[in-house]
């Protein structure tokens, strides 16, 4: 792990893109039925596009930015996860999507963000076909999140994702039938579902490609 971090210390684009996609996915790389696809239906509806930006800060310990949305939303409220969302029809790329709600929920300019590439495409059950960008933040943002949609914005240190024990499986009953999802708890928090397993994605593409 210490060697991983280091690459990235001394070229964080080298280093990331050297494990990512240099463009965004043309096809479903992974989804919520992951760890149980007989449960994956055959026939699928058309899904909403989306986009999340996935913010590598690079510090003296590098960390990863989320946001933690408020309660009073309608969708996924209270959960943690990474600044982005639906596509709008003006959006020309997942980029686009991902730096323009990144800047409507955080404050965050589009200058600060340097595009490091992509993760494959992940579907969630509920019907959204999501577009991971990963991108490293330069030093000198500042944060100003949207009270509407973002409680707190907050960091987290990117070693902590990148170690297998920190993650764990966790198993709940859906529709009368067991899920098994992904679970990790930085500080205190919770964060699972779809931000969880882009981050063990990400983590794993680390991993296995900087040793």
């Amino acid at each position: 792990m210490s060697d991983i971090l280091a690459r990235l210390r001394s070229d964080p684009l080298a280093a990331l893109r050297a494990v990512l996609l240099d463009a965004p996915s043309r096809e479903i790389g992974h989804d919520d039925y992951d760890l149980h696809p007989e449960l994956r239906p055959p026939h699928q509806s058309e899904a909403v596009g989306a986009a999340v930006l996935l913010p590598i800060v690079m510090r003296d310990e590098p960390s990863i930015l989320f946001t933690q949305r408020t309660e009073t939303l309608a969708r996924h409220s209270g959960q943690v996860s990474f600044p982005g969302g639906r596509a709008d029809a003006t959006d020309l790329s997942p980029v686009e999507t991902a730096l323009r709600e990144t800047r409507e929920e955080t404050g965050i300019d589009p200058a600060f963000v340097r595009i490091a590439g992509y993760l494959p495409r992940y579907r969630t059950g509920t019907g959204y076909d999501i577009s991971p960008v990963v991108g490293v933040l330069s030093g000198g943002f500042t944060l100003a999140p949207n009270p509407d949609e973002v409680a707190e914005a907050f960091e987290a240190p990117l070693a902590f994702f990148l170690d297998p024990a920190n993650r764990r499986l966790e198993t709940r009953l859906w529709g009368g039938r067991e899920r098994s999802f992904y679970v990790f708890t930085p500080q205190g928090r919770t964060i699972w579902g779809a931000t969880a397993a882009i981050l063990v994605d990400f983590a794993a593409r680390l991993n296995a490609r900087m040793l």
